[in-house]
């Protein structure tokens, strides 16, 4: 196809949609040349597909890997090696996002990925790292799923880890500790874990290789792991359990052992079934393939060769290093650039969106998954985030999928409609008691579990945020639904009561709160909300927190210190979503908005896109973050089109609608 092609001519529009002003010349050419590199970039089979960057950390975890298969020395190690040394910081630490200081997992995790690839600890590059991790804290600082594969390779003793015992997986439903109380990826993550620990494969690493210099005091306990100052508190309650459970482990007698590991064999096979790895998720994958290995399984089974074909998905390989991406984002990359290229004035006949849109619609989950568990009334029908992954459908993906389906002229439109209302009752049904949406699950909230000594990932959870709910109430009020229906009420309840004094909103998923607050404006903006007072003031918010220059940037510092909320680096991604938020909230001729169209406009690149090195997406806050490759480009075409629409009069949207009374929705939505 030609790039560009199936552009809106002008004067395609009704007599209400008429300009009602002249064009920007500049704009239009941004708009143009966006579009044009987006096209370029499809997929034959009809897909967008961008690299998500990561840290190290991950580089690191698949030498341990390559360890543990008995190949620590191979090309494919020594390609990761040299990733990981590349990216050491000057102080001899490894950072978790681009400008970051060092940070101690990653440094310990590096350090020790470094030595099974065959670098001398007396060598000056660990010997800086080293002592970065001894002034960090040292080893006992690290967290848990740290220390828990350096007990898996012998690295560490047992004290120095929480007991996570396969037992876990037999406790009953009604029971507050059982596994789908976390979240879908801590489950994932834990479930092999679980075999793996009880197993006790033995994966030792080579005797001259240890951790002992890198305690900050020598034998020193976890401070995970240490009482807490109060008597009764429920990290003290959790520290009780792990002594008891870690008195069953060492006891011979254990009578639910057998039935546990079966259990527990049982749910990860189900669920490596439907997808294309555990999860889809690097840590999961490792773990569910490790734990195969633990059993005695060889790395030629079928089930294990698929799995590890299936992981190495996930490499970037380059003529002498190798990095890895923690997941793969397919669905998602392709929602959102087809929503730019729809509201950039794409013909909704284009082939490249009904190439699209035959490819997402292929991609709808009609299948059983882990979001039944506590879900009981929705039937299935919605997506995932990467090529497959059945039993994990989400919420975030769903709703822009939706969004951008509802625009296609597709050639068979009741199969499409079809589609789309299986989406939305799915999205409904998935709405939680507090009007909010989680991503993957339905009230997955218990917040006192997150003093298990396991939960120092900072992602136990999967309560409603702010983001997601706004995904969810634009999609809905984009497809006709009206602000008064009790579903969006609700949720507007919701982010009226999660909205910062600042008047911003928090960013889950990305960083964070120009994210969170560009989502909520959009949202409420489609449902007929902008001049409403919480709109308003996340406009105000939006404009305290501009850059002189008209940008926007927010680094990930501000997830640990409130008080840097909107502030950072410019970027291409966080300015559209700044000015995304302000035309919904005040239009086009706001000059805070000018001022963003201006810098995105001067700082596109001949070819149609945009740099931008910082990491914008948020994996676990504090914890681990992402770079999305297609959210430099997708993004700012969409802010800029909007502009220019909004500047023409044109309307905000023109799709498929399915209300309420359409959508085949789940008992007691219509209430």
């Amino acid at each position: 196809m030609t790039p560009g092609a199936g552009l809106r001519p002008s004067g395609a529009y009704g007599a209400a949609e008429a300009p009602t002003q002249g064009a920007t010349p500049q704009v239009e050419r941004a708009i143009r040349r966006g579009v044009d590199w987006l096209l370029s970039a499809q997929s034959q089979d009809g897909y967008w597909w961008g690299e998500l960057e990561a840290d190290t950390t991950l580089e690191s975890d698949y030498i341990l890997f390559q360890h543990i298969l008995g190949q620590a020395r191979s090309e494919k190690a020594a390609k990761l090696a040299k990733s990981i040394r590349s990216r050491q910081l000057p102080d001899g630490g490894w950072g978790i996002y681009f400008g970051s200081q060092a940070e101690l997992n990653a440094t310990v995790k590096a350090w020790v990925a470094l030595r099974i690839a065959g670098d001398e600890a007396s060598a000056p590059h660990l010997e800086r790292a080293r002592r970065k991790i001894i002034e960090l804290g040292g080893v006992e600082a690290t967290n848990s799923y740290v220390r828990f594969y350096l007990t898996i390779v012998g690295a560490l003793g047992e004290e120095f880890v929480p007991a996570v015992p396969p037992e876990l997986i037999l406790l009953p439903r009604w029971f507050p500790l059982n596994i789908y109380e976390m979240s879908s990826w801590t489950r994932g993550i834990i479930v092999p874990l679980t075999i793996i620990r009880a197993m006790k494969p033995d994966w030792r690493l080579h005797p001259g290789i240890t951790v002992d210099s890198l305690f900050a005091t020598p034998g020193a306990k976890p401070r995970s792991l240490t009482w807490d100052a109060r008597i009764v508190s429920w990290k003290n309650f959790f520290l009780v359990l792990d002594r008891t459970v870690k008195l069953y482990e060492k006891s011979p007698w254990k009578p639910f052992r057998k039935a546990a590991l079966a259990s527990c064999r049982k749910w990860m096979f189900q669920r490596m079934e439907g997808s294309e790895g555990l999860g889809a998720i690097f840590p999961a994958m490792v773990n569910s393939i490790l734990a195969q290995l633990a059993e005695g399984y060889p790395v030629t089974d079928p089930l294990v060769a698929r799995e590890m074909g299936f992981l190495s998905r996930y490499e970037i390989e380059e003529s002498d290093s190798m990095r890895m991406q923690p997941c793969i984002s397919p669905v998602w990359d392709t929602a959102i650039a087809m929503v730019s290229l729809e509201e950039a004035g794409v013909d909704a006949a284009h082939p490249a969106l009904l190439a699209a849109a035959r490819w997402l619609s292929e991609k709808q989950i009609l299948g059983p998954g882990d979001w039944q568990i506590k879900n009981t009334k929705g039937d299935p029908g919605g997506w995932a985030f990467e090529f497959r992954n059945d039993a994990y459908p989400d919420v975030d993906d769903t709703g822009f999928v939706l969004m951008a389906l509802a625009r296609v002229a597709d050639s068979q439109p009741e199969r499409l409609r079809g589609a789309i209302r299986r989406g939305v009752a799915w999205l409904v049904s998935m709405q939680n008691a507090d009007g909010g949406w989680g991503a993957f699950d339905h009230e997955n909230n218990l917040h006192f579990l997150n003093h298990i000594p396991f939960a120092d990932h900072n992602a136990m959870l999967d309560p409603s945020t702010a983001d997601v709910t706004a995904r969810a109430l634009e999609c809905l009020a984009q497809l006709g639904w009206p602000a008064d229906h009790p579903v969006l009420q609700r949720a507007r309840a919701f982010l009226r009561r999660e909205q910062t004094a600042e008047g911003a909103w928090f960013g889950r998923w990305g960083v964070n709160y120009i994210y969170g607050t560009s989502g909520v404006l959009r949202a409420l903006q489609a449902g007929g909300l902008a001049s409403s007072a919480e709109c308003q003031r996340g406009a105000a918010w939006l404009r305290s927190v501009q850059n002189e220059d008209g940008s926007f940037g927010e680094s990930v510092l501000s997830y640990a210190d409130s008080q840097l909320k909107g502030k950072g680096k410019s970027t291409a991604s966080q300015t559209a979503w700044g000015l995304i938020g302000l035309l919904a909230a005040a239009g086009p001729d706001d000059p805070a908005a000018e001022r963003a169209v201006a810098w995105l406009v001067a700082h596109q690149n001949a070819d149609g896109t945009w740099d931008e090195d910082e990491y914008t997406g948020t994996g676990f806050p504090c914890v681990f973050y992402m770079n999305y490759h297609l959210y430099r480009n997708s993004f700012p075409v969409y802010a800029l089109a909007r502009y220019d629409n909004l500047r023409k009069g044109r309307r905000c949207f023109g799709g498929m609608r399915v209300g309420p009374e359409e959508a085949a929705l789940p008992r007691g939505a219509r209430e």
